[in-house]
């Protein structure tokens, strides 16, 4: 998984993520938008709109990239090729459990070593942020990311980094 939503949880979890030697089980709603019975409304929609349509190939949310959704299908064991007028009961709701509860194993970090979110660092209450320097070390300057301060993905981090490099000059 990558993107913006993973780059945030990694951050917001770095921590407990480093403890468990990034380990961990997560549930997933990609329609936390939507109510049951807006999904399965959509569902009997678009059964009915694109009945002769190859179910992995019409997602009624436009918000899931379409390689997404034939990730979730095929997630679910649905076989393909199944039309749209074919799917049964059992397999919607197979489909909407992993639409609204899918759950995905974290098991290590990238063996391209491709992440990038940083945690930790020097406590905030150890730095003089006027000069940038440090209580316990004085004549040490303490700057960017080196602080124990986290930052959403954005140019955040940038930000810090620039900000507390002029303080320190």
């Amino acid at each position: 998984m990558s993107g913006p939503a993973v780059i945030k949880l990694s951050a917001w979890k770095a921590r407990a993520l480093s403890e468990t030697s990034y380990r961990a089980t997560i549930k997933v709603n990609w329609l936390a938008g939507h109510s049951l019975d807006d999904i399965l409304l959509r569902f009997h929609k678009q059964q009915k709109k694109n009945a002769h349509k190859l179910l992995v190939t019409q997602s009624p949310f436009p918000e899931i990239p379409q390689r997404l959704w034939v990730y979730l299908v095929r997630k679910t064991g649905i076989l393909e090729p199944i039309m749209w007028d074919r799917c049964q009961p059992f397999q919607f709701e197979t489909l909407i459990k992993e639409l609204t509860q899918g759950v995905f194993e974290i098991d290590g970090k990238g063996v391209f070593k491709e992440e990038f979110v940083t945690c930790g660092g020097v406590e905030l209450k150890e730095v003089n942020f006027k000069t940038m320097e440090s209580k316990v070390c004085p004549g040490l300057f303490i700057v960017g990311e080196t602080l124990d301060i986290d930052g959403v993905t954005g140019g955040f981090n940038f930000q810090n980094a620039w900000t507390t490099g002029m303080l320190s000059s």
